[in-house]
């Protein structure tokens, strides 16, 4: 996973890891964002429709071995689950596809993004820093759509769906190809919790119960893509696609067990928001190039912590 060429999107990465280091302050050997987290290891079923979609290796053999992720948000590493800024919570999952070849979904439990470039998204980590943001708010519009949108902490991870934000393209072997958004639905049903119930639970309440469960049974998702029409803006987070267009399951994640050594695998984990990978090209969204140069330069710090 190469640094892009592009030395405008490097510089920009590096300002953002260090406005957010300043929002959340410094934690060697943790991400600067999404800090607390859990590793699990699992399988991946495609379905049947999944290479009618997409020619990608993981959609075209019967199993592939996963690495799933889920976190808290902030770049705080022992903030409380029961702490309403842990929300939006993320998921990252890496198929292996073999020895040092694998490709990566990033989600997280809100359907938005606050910015459609990555200077904007600078710029709303600066106000929030700032300590009034009212201003950049009130002059952006999906932003204060993102900071308004409810963000219910779940039951569970088992519980919560998550969302890739930016837009994909799929292709299948005959070459046809769709853009689409990653929808990952959890089998055990969507079931969060009021903030008179989220009161109850302790600081580290979902890390527990994932825990608990996987001695129990498989956590289970469903992978979706929701498909873009052509006339439908495939490279702008912000934009939501209509709830009509077409939803196709890829398959199914099964998870069975905690990461061994998971303290040390976080450290050395670095998700790829870019699948790299034969039959799924990132769009033109300018998001993507930024997030996997912020993730690159963040993971290698937290690899040297």
């Amino acid at each position: 996973m190469p640094l892009p060429s592009d030395e405008k999107i490097v510089s920009l990465a590096n300002d953002l890891v260090k406005q957010i280091d300043a929002i959340f302050g410094l934690h060697p050997g943790f991400r600067p964002v999404h800090a607390k987290g859990i590793l699990l290891n699992g399988t991946f079923n495609p379905s049947q429709e999944a290479a009618n979609l997409t020619r990608a290796p993981h959609m075209n053999r019967p199993s592939t071995p996963v690495i799933g992720r889920f976190s808290d948000s902030t770049g705080i590493p022992v903030i409380p689950d029961n702490d309403p800024n842990a929300d939006p919570r993320g998921f990252g999952l890496r198929f292996m596809l073999g020895e040092h070849v694998h490709t990566d979904i990033v989600a997280h439990s809100t359907d938005s993004f606050p910015a459609h470039t990555g200077a904007e998204f600078l710029d709303f980590l600066r106000a929030i820093a700032a300590g009034d943001p009212t201003a950049f708010l009130g002059s952006h519009p999906a932003a204060l759509a993102f900071v308004q949108k409810p963000k219910p902490a779940p039951a569970s991870f088992a519980t919560e769906a998550f969302f890739g934000i930016t837009a994909m393209r799929f292709t299948n072997a005959g070459g046809a190809s769709r853009y689409g958004r990653y929808r990952i639905v959890p089998g055990a049903g969507i079931r969060h919790l009021d903030d008179a119930e989220v009161k109850t639970k302790g600081a580290n309440f979902l890390f527990d119960e994932i825990t608990e469960r996987l001695a129990k049974e498989p956590v289970i998702f469903q992978i979706h893509v929701q498909l873009a029409n052509p006339e439908d803006t495939v490279d702008d987070a912000t934009i939501h696609w209509p709830e009509d267009r077409p939803i196709v399951n890829l398959g199914q994640v099964k998870l069975t067990s905690i990461a061994p050594e998971n303290a040390q695998d976080q450290k050395r984990i670095i998700f790829d928001p870019i699948p790299r990978v034969d039959g799924i090209d990132p769009s033109d969204d300018p998001l993507l190039e930024l997030r996997a140069a912020v993730y690159l330069i963040s993971g290698r710090r937290r690899r040297q912590a």
